[in-house]
This record gives structure tokens, sequence and C-alpha cells, in this order.
């Protein structure tokens, strides 16, 4: 499948958003803005939300999407389904069946699969539609439990909440926390250094998301964590994280 001259609407806050509008584009399709939506209702190929923290605003931009969309309702709505399942996200439209979550973090160059969660609302045709979608951008696809965070995005933000937990806890430095689990891993980044690369809020909406459905103490926030994103210092993309990026 090519998506080449279809279109599609990415929309939402998150910084998945803007490296998806530039794949999407790449693979030759139209990306449009919610601001164009109106316009193009009657044309739309595929939509894709993309935000995470602010589930109010997640909300508002689903209902939108699915009213202005009402008379069709074959065309997919993917949503992250990082900080809340797309059963739950599916919920609150009026035709639920086209909603499929999806999951993954930036950069979008170094992830080679993309996860699909299908809500249990979801209809078998529009899992395919999506599956071709995401394959058109040459990412794999994996269908995994609609369950908040997937797979990938879960255990990292996991990984990355117990690192602030050691840093609190003055077990070791920022630094050397991320040299021990780069050398001691294998992993690319540090945890830290891979939070700020991330978006320290997209981290923790992920927890955050996890303690509220499951609410076990394992999935509790570290305050830290919570503090650094209230502050608005959530990484590279703010010039501050756990480390500094001014020029």
């Amino acid at each position: 499948m090519t998506i080449a001259n279809k279109k599609v609407l990415v929309a939402g806050m998150s910084p998945l958003a803007q490296e998806l509008k530039e794949l999407i584009s790449k693979h030759g399709a139209q990306v449009l803005s919610l601001d164009q939506l109106d316009e193009h209702q009657d044309s739309l190929d595929y939509v894709v939300e993309v935000t995470n923290y602010n589930l109010e605003d997640k909300k508002r931009i689903i209902q939108q999407i699915d009213q202005a969309l009402a008379a069709r309702p074959e065309v997919p709505i993917l949503t992250t389904s990082l900080a809340i399942t797309a059963t739950e996200v599916a919920s609150w439209t009026t035709s639920p069946q086209r909603v499929c979550g999806f999951g993954t973090f930036v950069p979008l160059a170094e992830r080679k699969l993309i996860e699909l969660a299908p809500a249990l609302q979801t209809e078998e045709s529009i899992v395919k539609k999506v599956e071709a979608f995401v394959q058109s951008l040459e990412k794999e696809t994996s269908i995994v439990d609609d369950e908040v965070g997937l797979v990938f995005p879960r255990v990292l933000s996991l990984i990355i909440n117990e690192a602030v937990f050691a840093l609190m806890e003055g077990t070791a430095s920022k630094e050397d926390i991320d040299i021990a689990m780069k050398k001691g891993t294998n992993y690319p980044y540090g945890p830290l250094e891979w939070a700020d690369q991330i978006g320290l809020d997209e981290v923790y909406a992920v927890v955050r998301g996890l303690y509220r459905d499951l609410g076990e103490e394992r999935f509790r926030p570290a305050s830290l964590l919570r503090k650094m994103v209230l502050a608005g210092r959530v990484g590279k993309r703010s010039n501050q994280g756990f480390y500094s990026y001014n020029k």
C-alpha cells in the first residue's frame, strides 16, 4: 500500500506530532492540521491524534474530529494510548468502532516498530487499515493488548521513573546513573538522558496513567519527575531537563 495523495490529519500536542507530519509528508500524503478539518472533512483518509499529557485537551480534540466525521465512520482515528487506553478514548466518540490506539516515542527515525492497540470496540476492518497505513510509513507493526503505555513506552517509562527515584534518594549522580545503565545493559542512552530526549512530560504521562488505571505502588510517579514537568523542564525541546541544552 502507498499513502501517496492521501489526506492525513495530524492533531494533538506531543513531540511526536511534528515527526509524524514529516514522515507522512515524506511518503507523499497531504498532511492537514486541525484547523483544516472542516474544509477537508469529506475527503480525509486517516486521522492521527497524539496528545498524551493533557487528557482534557485530548478528549476535546477527539470529540471535535469524531463530530466532524460523523457521516464517515469508515475513516480510522489512530490515537496514542500511552496515558489512557484506546477503549476509554473510543468511549468518548459516537463511532467507537473507528478508534485504534498506537504508541511509540520520539525520535521516530530510531523506531523500527510502532505498537498498535485496538480498543474493545475497534472493528477488524479498521485494524487492517491502520496496519497498512503504518506499514506504508516503512514501520513494522505489532498488535498488543489495550493497556496504558503498551509495551516499549511502558517499560522504558518505568525504568526512567525508577532512575529518578534513585537520583532523589542520592544513590548516585545523574551522570553515574546514566553511565551505569549504558555500560551495564548496553542501552543506547542512560535513562535520564533518554527521558530528556523523549520529553519528561511524555514519560510522566505514561507513569501517571499506569498509576491512575492500576493503582499499584510500583507505578507511583517520582515526585521530582512531576515537579520538573510542572516547571516546564521537559528535556531537549525546552533546553532544560535533567541536563542543560542551552547553546
